[in-house]
């Protein structure tokens, strides 16, 4: 039976804010202080990682060869701003108890249709400077041999092979070292440094703002909701879209000529707009170029006016900037007080792909 990818990505939005382990800690009554962590237990053998497609920074490793070795398995994906804010910390980790016996391995296991693509996993592993291996799960044969059902996803194995302990979603990651740290000494380390790192990340790996009240939001009819243009959402079949006049929170609309499928909306004929009601820090939107790959260039602006100091990593002040490959692209970071805001995106060539936006 294939699972529902829909149970996958709801789940998915609560784990933006709520880790699993904490909810697990409070029904077990653990304090999670300082001088504490959840106890660590058996969830089995460590599958083997044979279902990969392919492996970067790596020959390809399976449970025999660990075997010794304190490992870490990080399901994630490269589009997902969950699965990112957590990679700071999980580079940090491989790279600290490197010597002490902790082998990282990212699993990529993808959500849209193109991180599927080798190419795409290659080029977001090197532009997010990830230098342990990771394996490419196209066909989602590690996930369902860890019975996984949520990005971001750890799981520590320890040095005979068996799963000691797992965590779902951001943060607790202080509490997670510690357990990486328990057992590294279990496996024989010693002199290991009993500080956890301190991590202050940028761009789209820096932790969430505090005050989001915008869910991740799906554009492709598969998922989407809140759309709020006059005209009905089409599927597969070119229309032409007015945006919505005066939306409210969370809702969004389409302007232009567009083609909507199951999983992202396709600029039919330039130029074409996308409006988004948003309460959050930043915003960032999934995006890819034209099916051939030609770039579309892309103008941002916030309730009417370009972004100026609010604009993202991959918008100038002015709000302009280029979609060159599929991936997230961080659109506003805004620096002063939050208010709800109405963000507008104009796509100045035809052939952009839109998925999805998220928020932080």
């Amino acid at each position: 039976m294939k699972r529902f990818f829909l149970s996958r990505t709801q789940t998915r939005n609560i784990l933006g804010t709520f880790a699993i382990m904490g909810v697990v800690a409070i029904i077990t009554g653990w304090a999670g202080n300082a001088e504490s962590h959840p106890a660590l237990g058996d969830e089995g053998s460590m599958p083997d990682l044979d279902g990969a497609i392919g492996w970067l920074n790596s020959a390809p490793l399976n449970s025999k060869s660990l075997h010794g070795k304190v490992v870490l398995v990080d399901f994630w994906t490269y589009t997902c701003i969950n699965s990112l804010r957590p990679l700071p910390y999980v580079k940090s980790w491989a790279a600290k108890y490197k010597e002490a016996g902790l082998t990282v391995i990212g699993v990529h296991t993808p959500e849209f249709s193109f991180e599927k693509e080798r190419r795409n996993v290659e080029n977001a592993v090197r532009d997010l400077n990830v230098t342990y291996p990771v394996a490419i799960d196209s066909d989602y044969r590690i996930w369902q041999a860890f019975n996984n059902e949520y990005w971001p996803a750890q799981y520590l194995i320890d040095g005979k092979g068996r799963i000691r302990y797992h965590h779902f979603g951001e943060g607790d990651y202080g509490d997670f070292e510690r357990i990486i740290q328990e057992l590294l000494r279990e496996n024989g380390a010693t002199g290991l440094n009993d500080g956890t790192v301190s991590i202050l990340a940028a761009g789209v790996e820096a932790a969430p703002g505090g005050d989001v009240r915008s869910p991740e939001t799906y554009i492709g009819y598969g998922q989407a909701h809140g759309f709020a243009s006059p005209q009905r959402l089409e599927r597969d079949s070119r229309r032409t879209y007015s945006p919505p006049a005066a939306p409210s929170l969370n809702q969004w609309g389409l302007g232009g000529s567009w083609n909507v499928d199951s999983e992202s909306a396709v600029l039919q004929a330039a130029p074409g707009k996308v409006v988004f009601r948003f309460h959050a820090r930043d915003l960032h939107m999934v995006i890819g170029p034209t099916k051939n790959g030609k770039p579309v260039r892309f103008r941002v602006t916030l309730d009417g006016a370009a972004p100026g100091s609010d604009c993202g990593i991959d918008s100038a002040p002015a709000g302009d900037g280029e979609v060159r490959e599929p991936r997230l692209y961080q659109l506003i970071r805004q620096k002063g007080q939050l208010e709800d805001r109405t963000f507008e995106i104009q796509f100045l060539d035809p052939g952009v792909q839109a998925f999805a936006f998220t928020f932080g």
